[in-house]
């Protein structure tokens, strides 16, 4: 959980050697809106202005092992854009490669 909350903080979000470790190379993730996103598009510049109003902890995440060393992530996002909450349902699978964790592909689904 704490791998997946990271996405959601702009401390660690907008940490671009944190985040070129925990994308896999091969990452693709289709987001809330439909659109395929490739890992280079995850990848973003320090901001330390950033701000991500996501609701944390992650509501009803849980994991499970599906194969050795592959898990997956589900969950509720929540997130606030001004005085608009958008909703979504997400899952997440992340492999064990070389001892760490990554985050191998992605999905957001509106809710």
């Amino acid at each position: 959980m704490a791998l997946e909350e990271t996405l959601w903080l702009a401390e660690t979000r907008f940490d671009p050697a944190l985040m070129e470790q925990t994308f896999s190379p091969d990452f693709v993730e289709f987001g809330r809106s439909g659109r395929r996103y490739e890992r280079a598009e995850m990848l973003f510049d320090p901001n330390p202005k950033a701000k991500i109003n996501a609701l944390l902890p992650l509501p009803d995440y849980s994991v499970a092992l599906v194969a050795p060393n592959v898990a997956l992530a589900t969950y509720k996002s929540e997130v606030r854009y001004g005085d608009k909450i958008e909703m979504g349902r997400r899952s997440s699978l992340w492999v064990k490669n070389g001892g760490r964790w990554q985050l191998r592909f992605h999905q957001g689904t509106p809710c």
